[in-house]
């Protein structure tokens, strides 16, 4: 009994493995349906016709595993081209938000810093207008030139903050000279010896040096982060314009598409085999990650020094109440201020009695300037105002860190494009359903050098992706000297420069003068006349120096006489010839 048990216990045990053996027999595999295939195929858009009614020999397929499938070599190649599609679509979706950011905040910064300087202009001109009448008017082009070139700076160009205020204040000391001396009448020579002597008698007092640090790092500080946004714009643009080379379509082919070959296509990658595909096709970009880093960093530090001590709606503002502060200042001591010219540049010619002007004559009546309350001072642009833009800038910043070298998991994490981590066993693993055992690759092209995934020539760097590194590296230096109140155009050139007292060798520091708890104790640091030559004179038609004339009266003044005032010439005024025919 037990012998007849036993075998037939055997047979029974053979026949069950030879059905199990024929239901998994090659036939039967070739038997299988491609319904699911064709119609997931035929939803991308593209012909079943020569997708196959059941699997066949895979012996044909070049990128997936050459088993039984559904794909024929044409349905192969074109959902290789699909997945280069995809992965190029999920990387200009998931840096959309960069893009936007850097665009719409430039825009939005740039609109505004624009309209704050046409404010300050348009306050100015109301203020100056309401107080001197046809006094400032007739005038006005003194000023709007100061704007036209504050302007020219913000917006790019070749510009000297330094030299633009100095010739500014050059300007209006002449002018103003002569309106506190209407009894005098002066020459071109006269009023330029006036101007040089204008370092030494300081006749604006501390005024045009406060507003030289306060405008210079303010708008230093604007047109860095203004051209900091313009530029990460660009970088995100150029790095997102991606070629997938043949190693990277065949992984993304591999992990995308070829479950789809295979019968399964609602089978997702392994989250690890997405990962290495990922980064061995992200490589070069991953490699931006540092620089990057460094140059979110600087954008987001100029932004905070723009919302305090930098603070460009209060330098915009403080322009036209300094003005009206420094000729208060030359008003009230013109008398000294008068006196000391007269010993350095010589007593002038006296007015002809026929010819004095009368206050009417010269525009109205001569009112002291006043400071204005904050309600007659424009405080915000654009619909909106600093403080504002700095904190949703700040906002979109941050999550900006890292950005490159997370894109390889930020596009596998999505439910469409790979299976979830804790999914290990239920997952595509790039031969059949189960888990994926090799380890995840390191970031950037170095590490690539072991991807199992994307084979990845570690020794040819991209090219452009180097030149965008570079990039980087420069805009972020200009906003790291933009940080100390610095712009790298002129950071040689503006030392020692500058007029009415102005230090151009201190240092900026975080706090600005003039308003809040900003108001530190500057100090001034010794002038090297050596080192800082004085500019030429302006050319001349007549012979000889206005240094050996008085006044183009021929009478010579004694070297004792000239030396006692030991002054340091001021920066050269190209615009006085054009101008000062209009203010005599």
């Amino acid at each position: 009994m037990d012998t007849r048990l036993c075998f037939s216990r055997c047979r029974l045990l053979l026949l069950l493995c030879t059905v199990a053996a024929r239901s998994w027999s090659p036939v039967a595999a070739a038997g299988r349906s491609c319904s699911e295939t064709r119609q997931v195929y035929a939803e991308k858009g593209y012909s079943t016709g020569t997708a196959p009614l059941t699997q066949i020999s895979g012996e044909h397929l070049r990128l997936c595993p050459q088993d039984y499938t559904c794909c024929s070599s044409q349905m192969e190649e074109t959902l290789a081209l699909q997945s280069e599609r995809d992965f190029l679509k999920a990387t200009e979706e998931n840096s959309q938000f960069l893009l936007t950011t850097f665009t719409h905040r430039h825009r939005k910064f740039d609109e505004f810093f624009r309209e704050l300087i046409d404010l300050s202009e348009k306050s100015m001109n109301q203020m100056f207008t309401k107080t001197y009448g046809r006094l400032f008017t007739q005038n006005s082009h003194v000023f709007q030139e100061l704007f036209v070139e504050l302007r020219r700076y913000y917006s790019g160009g070749s510009v000297s903050l330094a030299e633009v205020l100095s010739d500014f204040w050059s300007r209006l000391v002449e002018r103003v000279f002569s309106l506190v001396n209407p009894q005098y009448q002066f020459s071109e020579d006269y009023l330029e010896c006036v101007s040089k002597h204008a370092e030494q008698l300081q006749p604006f007092g501390d005024v045009p040096r406060k507003l030289r640090v306060q405008v210079s790092r303010a708008f230093i500080a604007a047109r860095a982060l203004s051209k900091g946004l313009a530029t990460g714009r660009d970088i995100v643009n150029k790095a997102t314009k991606l070629t997938a080379d043949s190693e990277c379509v065949r992984g993304l082919m591999r992990q995308w598409y070829c479950p789809l070959c295979r019968g399964i296509p609602s089978l997702r990658p392994c989250h690890s085999l997405c990962l290495n595909v990922m980064k061995g096709c992200l490589a070069n970009q991953a490699d931006l990650d540092t620089e990057w880093n460094h140059f979110i960093d600087a954008l987001y530090q100029v932004s905070e020094k723009l919302e305090g001590p930098f603070n460009i709606e209060l330098a915009a503002d403080s322009i036209s109440v300094k003005v009206s502060e420094a000729i208060m200042h030359m008003q009230e001591n013109s008398v000294g201020i008068s006196s000391k010219v007269f010993q350095g540049c010589g007593n002038p010619r006296p007015t002809p009695a026929r010819s004095k002007r009368s206050p009417k004559e010269s525009g109205g009546n001569w009112r002291p300037f006043r400071t204005y309350t904050t309600e007659e001072k424009p405080t915000t642009a654009a619909g909106t105002n600093l403080d504002r833009l700095v904190t949703e800038l700040k906002e979109r910043l941050r999550p900006m860190r890292g950005f490159w070298v997370s894109l390889p998991h930020t596009i596998c994490n999505d439910e469409k494009m790979a299976a979830d981590v804790t999914n290990e066993d239920r997952c595509w693993n790039g031969q059949t359903r189960g888990r994926y055992l090799p380890d995840v690759t390191g970031d950037g092209l170095v590490s690539q050098i072991n991807n199992p995934e994307v084979e990845v020539d570690i020794a040819r760097p991209d090219v452009r992706i180097r030149q965008l590194i570079m990039e980087l590296r420069v805009a972020t230096n200009k906003l790291r000297h933009a940080q100390s109140g610095q712009d790298m155009d002129f950071v040689d050139s503006e030392e020692g420069s500058g007029s009415g007292g102005g230090d151009q060798g201190e240092r900026y520091n975080d706090d600005g003068p003039g308003y809040g708890p900003y108001s530190p104790p500057y100090s001034k640091p010794p002038r090297n006349t050596a080192s800082n030559p004085a500019k030429p004179p302006r050319s001349r038609d007549k012979n000889g120096s206005k240094w050996n004339r008085n006044n183009g009266q021929g009478r010579v003044r004694s070297a004792a006489s000239l030396l006692s005032f030991s002054l340091v010439p001021l920066l050269s005024l190209p615009f006085m010839l054009a101008v000062a025919s209009m203010w005599r």
